[in-house]
């Protein structure tokens, strides 16, 4: 019995962190280039998993979630005829100066700041090419061609660091549309995504999906209470019953 209520135990608390992400991920749905977070299952193998070994080789076994995983997937493109906004198309990212250091970010609506300074939407300064910032000279529109270069009355003011990293373990989300790189041997180079203007990429976390996965998790989470309460009642029962016979 103690092998079900382990197991059955063990699946609840997987399944709780699933209902955790996918929540977050439908939360963020309408979140201008968010990235959605997955989970890979598999099984923890050890002797103090307790129960019945079930592995094949003599080892009991108990459902997990290993690891969380970012899905970096293109989000659709839509037009929204603000000169300020920029999206891309393809592998990378637009590089900013956040509180702490660089920051990554494939949200594009821009703005710009009482000094003149092109910022995301939270303030925080684009930063260029040459690791400088865009500094407007007045304000008559931009022009943000498709390899990041910024015009403004007929001068390019600078162009935009457009990076990406070949190996995205070594980057870790920062806030809800940031990313951060924790490997600092790591350094990123320059991408070929092409930056569209007046567009913004939605997030590639998709409603109807996560809906139904999250009904899906739901019921799975509900038939593992059931297995708990039928297991702990089967544990009544038999300690009931050896009291009795003893």
């Amino acid at each position: 019995m103690d092998t079900i209520l382990s197991n059955a135990a063990s699946g609840m608390r997987a399944r709780m962190e699933s209902l955790d992400m996918l929540a977050n991920n439908l939360a963020n749905a309408s979140t201008g280039g968010y990235k959605s977070d997955r989970e890979f299952y598999n099984l923890y193998v050890a002797a103090e998993a307790g129960g019945d070994a079930s592995d094949g080789n003599g080892l009991p076994t108990q459902p997990l979630i290993e690891k969380h995983w970012i899905d970096y997937s293109q989000g659709q493109l839509h037009q929204t005829n603000n000169p300020l906004d920029a999206a891309l198309d393809g592998a990378g990212f637009f590089a900013v100066n956040g509180p702490g250091g660089p920051l990554y970010t494939r949200n594009g609506s821009f703005r710009v700041n009482a000094n003149g300074v092109l910022v995301t939407s939270d303030g925080y300064p684009l930063r260029t090419a040459d690791g400088t910032t865009v500094q407007l000279a007045s304000q008559n529109p931009i022009d943000i061609q498709s390899d990041g270069t910024v015009v403004q009355d007929g001068q390019a003011v600078g162009q935009l660091a457009v990076v990406d990293f070949p190996d995205r373990s070594a980057i870790d989300k920062q806030g809800l549309n940031y990313f951060v790189n924790i490997d600092p041997k790591l350094t990123p180079q320059a991408s070929t995504a092409v930056v569209h203007q007046g567009h913004l990429e939605d997030s590639n976390a998709a409603a109807p999906e996560l809906a139904v996965r999250l009904i899906s998790v739901m019921r799975q989470f509900e038939s593992l209470q059931k297995a708990v309460s039928v297991a702990s009642d089967m544990n009544k029962s038999a300690d009931e019953l050896a009291r009795v016979n003893g």
